[in-house]
């Protein structure tokens, strides 16, 4: 069987110290996410990652730099390849109804300075996040993470 591969833009958006994430729940226990999702034909990862912002936080962003790629080879139907990019929020837009995806239960601003510990995934952008928030270094690529690899923590 052939499997397709799937482009993700995501968006790390800062506000305050805290980084805005989706909050997803599977009826038993919530964990996050960030921002955004797929990439549609002739549409570029820009394009996307403004378009997913607004339909799931309500937020009108500008698509800054790249900052990281992390791949999901297993694990779903599809090899996924997210592709990660600073966004800066250029207004908040009131009164639209957000359309959130499968299991989406809200939005919330996760604090930095204890991101690390909590549940976002996938767990390997944590500490890059915190590294690029804190002006130190940090690796663009991440490679692969796979449901069931242990959790990043450090």
């Amino acid at each position: 069987m052939q499997r397709l591969i799937r482009n993700s833009a995501k968006a790390v958006i800062i506000r305050d110290g805290k980084l805005a994430a989706i909050t997803i729940s599977d009826g038993r226990e919530e964990w996050y996410i960030l921002p955004g999702g797929g990439q549609n034909a002739e549409e570029t990862l820009e394009k996307a990652v403004c378009r997913e912002v607004a339909e799931e936080l309500g937020l009108a962003v500008a698509c800054k730099e790249l900052l990281f790629v992390i791949e999901g080879v297993h694990g779903e139907a599809f090899h996924r390849v997210d592709l990660v990019f600073a966004c800066e929020v250029l207004a908040e837009r009131t009164g639209q109804k957000l359309q959130y995806d499968t299991d989406q239960v809200g939005v919330a601003w996760l604090d930095l300075a204890t991101l690390n510990t909590q549940p976002l995934y996938p767990s390997k952008l944590r500490r890059p996040i915190m590294n690029y928030y804190e002006g130190k270094p940090y690796q663009t690529y991440l490679g692969n993470e796979e449901i069931g690899d242990p959790e990043v923590t450090e």
